[in-house]
């Protein structure tokens, strides 16, 4: 059983990738093992949207969930003599190489919405992180606002990226190259994970900048 509709995200971190690359559908394939890397016949897939404020671990549950459903159809059809592997074909081939720490440090200078991706993609492991003052802050919640949203807000879109642009909603906006991240959950080092609100609350925002 494989996280993925094969042949994309062929690898050890089929999940994450497809968070971190934007895809809006992932899936759970049933395959027969060969020799390569999860490339063998494959016997039955199902397809799993991404919602657009899914993370890995929400989309990890699901996955084992409809995964665990397939899986007994597919030795169903075994017993019966019923199931037919196909070969994988060879358009559409990609790889889920393993997740790294480093690759959870957030760019600021980035767009708004490879960051949310970003903070998606890694949680729960490694969860998305920056500096504030010098210490880890780590992001467990946040989507992208639009251009249009962040002028709605009359917030100011010249802001240098890190910048603290205030808290609106119970949201913590922050600039960043392209667009602004609201932020809703975040955890200091040493500390448990807390609301945008609530960090507000311990933290004068003017002047505050992450990265």
């Amino acid at each position: 059983m494989h996280g993925s509709l094969l042949p994309r995200w062929r690898g050890a971190a089929p999940i994450q990738r497809a968070i971190l690359a934007g895809d809006t559908e992932s899936g759970v394939t049933i395959m027969q093992m060969d020799a390569g890397l999860d490339t063998g016949p494959i016997l039955a897939q199902r397809p799993v949207p991404i919602g657009p404020s899914m993370t890995s671990a929400a989309l990890h549950d699901v996955l084992a969930q409809k995964g665990a459903e397939l899986l007994l159809e597919v030795i169903a059809a075994l017993e019966r003599g019923t199931a037919v592997p196909r070969a994988q074909g060879a358009d559409g081939v990609s790889y889920a190489h393993k997740l790294e720490k480093r690759e959870a440090l957030i760019d600021w200078t980035g767009s708004a919405q490879s960051i949310a991706r970003q903070v998606r993609g890694c949680n729960a492991w490694p969860t998305a992180e920056t500096l504030l003052a010098g210490k880890q802050l780590k992001i467990w919640q946040a989507d992208a606002l639009e251009t249009r949203q962040a002028d709605a807000l009359a917030t100011p879109t010249d802001a240098k990226p890190g910048t603290v642009l205030g808290l609106d909603a119970g949201r913590l906006l922050v600039a960043c190259g392209e667009g602004v991240l609201a932020i809703e959950r975040l955890q200091s080092a040493g500390r448990r994970a807390i609301s945008a609100a609530e960090f507000a609350h311990g933290h004068a925002l003017d002047g505050l900048k992450f990265g």
